[in-house]
């Protein structure tokens, strides 16, 4: 197997690689920022899903769905609550969730940013379903009814745009790397 190659911190060829989270591609919105791992085309990451999101206090980590694969998220840091089949419970650094396939769930930060590894099996393209759920919508996070595609409500949080990886690094929330230098 080859080496991929990068551009920018994003794979452009399919193959092995190492990309520091600093280095990769970040992309930034109202709702959120997050760092996905894969590229596009022969790039793209057929069979797992892997991504870290940065949460500003009260920020969804996406709109209240579920798929057809299993996702697990780690807390790495902060804190939040999870709302999941109509439920919530409170996540602290360190708390792992697991949801099984069709299982609705998101992540609200909570009073303080949060910093969560997400990682998903990828089946059944386009099995995304968004249920308009009250404890969601109470939370920003959820689509306000049937009738309204989650794009739409996706779209009101802006354009992600490409930028530089959030000041997570020497900032207390990620301790720095030691480079030998």
């Amino acid at each position: 197997m080859q080496e991929a190659l990068l551009e920018a911190g994003v794979p452009v060829t399919a193959g092995w690689f190492l990309v520091n989270v600093r280095d990769a591609r970040w992309l930034h919105n109202r709702m959120r920022s997050v760092c996905r791992f894969g590229g596009e085309g022969d790039a793209h990451f057929d069979d797992l899903g892997v991504s870290i999101y940065w949460l500003q206090p009260g920020q969804p980590m996406s709109l209240y769905h579920h798929e057809a694969g299993q996702e697990d998220f780690l807390v790495l840091s902060g804190g939040g609550t999870l709302l999941i089949e109509g439920q919530e419970r409170p996540l602290r650094p360190w708390d792992f969730v697991h949801c099984p396939p069709r299982a609705a769930h998101t992540i609200v930060a909570s009073d303080e940013p949060a910093l969560i590894l997400a990682v998903g099996a990828r089946k059944e393209k386009g099995s995304v379903r968004y249920p308009a759920e009250p404890l969601a919508i109470a939370h920003g996070a959820g689509v306000p009814d049937d009738l309204t595609p989650a794009t739409d409500v996706y779209a009101s949080f802006g354009e992600p745009a490409r930028g530089p990886a959030p000041e997570l690094f020497g900032a207390g929330v990620i301790p720095p790397v030691n480079t030998g230098e």
